[in-house]
């Protein structure tokens, strides 16, 4: 990536507010992985995203949205993946774009370098050793404004600055964290977002038409309508670490999975546990129809020589069949496929569990299928973190074929933390991580 934003060649809107980015270069990539020992997951193709600046890309979809992009090219399409039915195109999300951390006086302070930047679905297209945009679709309110990916709640969310980290931000209620993205049969998509945490109904062309939160959560001055139809107890999540994977089931159902533990009762019983929730929705009765336990496996199973268990995570979903799903657990470094099935008698939804109050709380259980909770079982697919050519940060997981999935990692838009991230100038010192989509090829089929 650039980091620079002089001497880019101007990019032209197109009418429509889908648009198609013919504009996209790509970079040459790696070609297919040397052969790996026979039963092993190996990597068949590495395709790379080219430099585009983000303030082009987001003028073209809504002019006048970005004033300066600070040197930053269009990221952090890898929150997720999800097949576009022809073969090698994908739809994909961005986050709600470049930010990062500055400490202040001892505090940290999350920083918005592009506070104008609105988060995106992506369609994308793999050729060779090249990722190319097809189409992108502006997430916008139900009057047509950007929603941008600004914290919605003073207090509940954390407090949105400047690149430099000097100058407060205004919230902004409509503001989503975007992560999940399925495209429905009729196709408009489903998305989730970090802050509510939500689920985010969206029509094809971008437009909210209802955001789902939590039961108490009173998000108001909304551009959209916003139903309080999830569990009171999601209002735990812990900050920045709300829904971030979301899977269609055959039958239209929803699954999303909370990244990390509930903070419950308090931050340093979410910090140590490793049981996250998995919630089952119906958009047909637009309700939560069940709720289910995961436990993730220890921190250093998952990421030798880890032993922070607090930097285990849920970023993907995947459906595999009417009841079966495959579960990204990761931490930055490192990540593991597992393969779990939903089966009703594991259902915790409205129990005790659901309750603030109860203790010891879901969270606190050093055991809890000894305590009587049912965890969903699980059998480990594939433990990527052994497989040569696949980048970290793997955010998003789609199933190609029986045997074969595409991953794409969320390259932070190129931004790292800390004072040094930009320039005197307030220019981006790039990272140099590319979004990279990578196929896998699995020793036995799904």
């Amino acid at each position: 990536m650039s980091p620079n934003a002089a001497g880019r060649r101007p990019v032209h809107r197109c009418l429509a507010r889908a648009v198609p980015l013919a504009l996209v270069a790509g970079l040459a990539a790696a070609g297919p992985a040397v052969s790996a020992p026979s039963g092993d997951a190996h990597v068949v193709r590495t395709a790379t995203l080219g430099d585009l600046p983000l303030g082009a890309f987001s003028n073209a979809l809504l002019p006048g949205s970005v004033d300066d992009d600070r040197g930053v090219d269009l990221g952090g399409i890898g929150s997720d993946i999800y097949p576009a039915g022809r073969g090698g195109e994908f739809w994909t999300v961005t986050d709600r774009g470049p930010n990062g951390q500055i400490k202040v006086d001892g505090t940290k302070r999350r920083t918005f370098p592009v506070p104008g930047f609105d988060p995106a679905i992506v369609k994308i297209r793999v050729q060779g050793g090249t990722v190319r945009v097809l189409e992108a679709i502006p997430v916008t309110t139900a009057s047509g404004k950007a929603v941008t990916g600004l914290p919605n709640q003073r207090g509940r969310d954390e407090a949105p600055y400047s690149y430099d980290a000097k100058t407060p931000l205004p919230y902004n209620p409509n503001g989503l964290d975007t992560e999940g993205i399925v495209r429905a049969a009729d196709g408009t998509f489903w998305l989730v977002d970090e802050y509510g945490p939500s689920l985010v109904h969206v029509s094809a062309r971008g437009r909210v038409l209802t955001r789902y939160v939590p039961e108490g959560l009173h998000l108001t001055g909304t551009d959209y309508p916003v139903v309080e139809a999830l569990p009171s107890v999601l209002l735990h999540r812990k900050v920045n670490r709300g829904f971030e994977g979301l899977a269609q089931l055959p039958g239209g159902d929803l699954v999303m999975a909370v990244q990390s533990p509930l903070s419950l009762p308090d931050t340093a019983a979410g910090e140590a546990s490793r049981t996250t929730r998995l919630l089952r929705f119906s958009p047909k009765r637009k309700a939560v129809t069940a709720e289910y336990a995961y436990r993730f496996d220890p921190v250093g199973v998952v990421d030798p020589g880890e032993d922070d268990t607090s930097e285990l995570k849920i970023s993907s979903v995947v459906a595999i069949g009417k009841d079966r799903l495959l579960v990204e657990e990761r931490t930055d470094r490192a990540a593991r496929l597992q393969l779990v099935r939903l089966e009703r008698s594991a259902d915790i939804l409205g129990g005790r569990w659901d309750d603030d109050t109860a203790s010891p709380s879901l969270e606190q259980l050093d055991d809890p299928a000894s305590a009587g909770v049912p965890v969903l079982r699980k059998r480990l697919v594939a433990d990527l973190g052994t497989v040569a050519g696949v980048p970290g940060k793997i955010e998003g997981v789609a199933r190609v074929d029986h045997d074969t999935l595409a991953l794409i990692n969320d390259n932070d838009f190129g931004m790292t933390d800390g004072a040094a991230a930009f320039d005197a100038q307030g220019r981006l010192v790039d990272s140099g991580v590319e979004t990279t989509v990578v196929s896998v090829r699995l020793p036995h089929t799904l």
